[in-house]
């Protein structure tokens, strides 16, 4: 086997367990039966995003479904909170709609925020990546499972668990660290004090990404967040003009 290979069956034997997979690899942990891995990249691939050689623990593979030409591009991270209230479900769509002309949209394909970006991403014809904390045929959460089946299709999605790992609390916050260095910026649309957005911002912020956040009306729990944020020095989406002269670092 190539070491492309080796470390696909290693992830595939530890279900993505970043630490199990280095382990595996400093001992040679031996291989006792051989899995169908499906489509994936590997830190030895060329396709590996750039990007993602930052982070403190850059995943090891990324399984995939779709087009992985998209992680070419430029790319915006949007993220908020899983309970959408009125007001943040039109900030999603309407930063979504804003930028998915120039950046492919990633989100991690989860209730709320994440859907209502990939969703306008589709409704604007434009592009978008989901990042999952989970294998892919395990389809969570169940609501968005029509979002899997376009996206798979048409779009792409990533995970660096494979198909069959379940759904595990602690996946989530350490998948945001993939949402936060694929974008080339990250757009808050609203994040409460305590949340996984926070969490993706932190990380965002360790790799220097711009950070823009949606203001909230005082004393409106759901956004306190956004509004903890901008008074600690994020950026201010105080008028769509913000937006639409953002320009992507890379090329398309």
């Amino acid at each position: 086997m190539t070491k492309r290979e080796i470390l696909a069956q290693y992830s595939w034997k530890h279900d993505g367990d970043w630490a199990k997979i280095a382990q595996a690899l400093r001992t040679h942990e031996p291989l006792e039966r051989r899995y169908a891995c499906g489509n994936y990249i590997t830190i030895y691939d060329e396709l590996y995003p750039p990007q993602l050689r930052a982070l403190r623990h850059p995943p090891w593979v990324l399984f995939y479904r779709g087009n992985p030409e998209l992680l070419k591009r430029p790319s915006a991270a949007i993220v908020g909170s899983r309970k959408l209230t009125e007001y943040g479900e039109w900030a999603t769509e309407r930063c979504t709609e804003l930028l998915a002309d120039q950046f492919v949209i990633v989100s991690g394909l989860a209730k709320g925020a994440d859907g209502a970006a990939h969703r306008t991403a589709i409704a604007m014809r434009g592009s978008t990546i989901g990042v999952i904390g989970c294998g892919m045929n395990v389809r969570y959460p169940r609501e968005n499972e029509y979002l899997y089946k376009r996206m798979e299709k048409e779009q792409l999605i990533l995970s660096e668990y494979p198909d069959t790992t379940g759904v595990k609390k602690y996946h989530f916050p350490w998948r945001n660290r993939i949402l936060a260095a694929l974008g080339d910026c990250v757009i808050v649309t609203q994040a409460a004090l305590k949340s996984g957005t926070m969490g993706t911002v932190s990380a965002a912020l360790e790799l220097g990404k711009e950070v823009w956040c949606v203001p909230y009306p005082y004393n409106m729990e759901a956004g306190k967040g956004c509004n903890l944020l901008i008074a600690q020095g994020a950026n201010i989406l105080y008028d769509e003009a913000v937006l639409k002269n953002l320009r992507p670092l890379r090329s398309i």
